[in-house]
């Protein structure tokens, strides 16, 4: 099965696609964390985009393509995949479409996660990680058992995003629906596009999620 996550930021994309692959089977890939591989692998790309980077600027689309190409020829992807935080435009939707074009794989669906505006800004201003193994937590949602001591791997440490404050949220949103909500309209003319209720649980998300799946 190959997938397409979309939503706005803090919608929990990457959490969902963490499920999907493990129910699933299948890698869950993500734009920074194919970039860091491919630094950290040492490949010609990964070499040019580091320079990118530690020049502080943004890595090009051509650039991400061909990292998203490399990535999904692996053999854990022969079965299947989710992309999560790519595509984030029209032209990058148009890019996948040539990439998996000339691979002769086919996209099966595009997963949209649907959440409120507000709750959006609630969930991503309360978040915070375990610095030492990333677990994610949240001031009203999901607490540590043990208060200050990470659940999955014991340590005390623990960071926030400086950019997870109200204003940068709004921010991020406008962005998102100026340049990524023009994806839902291409993916439903292409049938393609499952919508579902991100406001629930993560556990009821992650079952609406499979419901939608079962006939792909």
């Amino acid at each position: 099965m190959r997938l397409i996550l979309i939503g706005p930021p803090g919608a929990g994309k990457g959490t969902q696609a963490m499920r999907l692959a493990d129910s699933h089977k299948i890698p869950h890939l993500s734009t920074g964390d194919m970039l860091r591989a491919a630094i950290a692998d040492g490949s010609d790309v990964g070499k040019r985009a580091q320079v990118i980077m530690n020049a502080g600027k943004l890595v090009s689309d051509d650039m991400v393509n061909k990292i998203v190409s490399d990535r999904i020829d692996r053999d854990d992807c022969a079965n299947g995949f989710i992309l999560d935080g790519y595509p984030r435009t029209l032209a990058q939707a148009d890019s996948v479409d040539e990439i998996f074009a000339d691979k002769k794989i086919d996209l099966d669906a595009v997963v949209e996660l649907r959440v409120d505006d507000d709750a959006l800004v609630d969930r991503i201003t309360g978040r915070f990680l375990c610095a030492s193994c990333g677990e994610g937590y949240h001031d009203r949602y999901k607490l540590p058992v043990a208060d200050g001591i990470c659940d999955n791997c014991g340590s005390s440490d623990f960071k926030r995003r400086p950019d997870d404050v109200e204003d940068t949220v709004r921010v991020r949103l406008f962005t998102y629906y100026k340049q990524t909500s023009p994806l839902i309209g291409y993916y439903y003319a292409r049938r393609k596009l499952l919508r579902v209720d991100g406001m629930g649980s993560i556990n009821d998300v992650s079952q609406g999620i499979e419901k939608v799946l079962e006939h792909v």
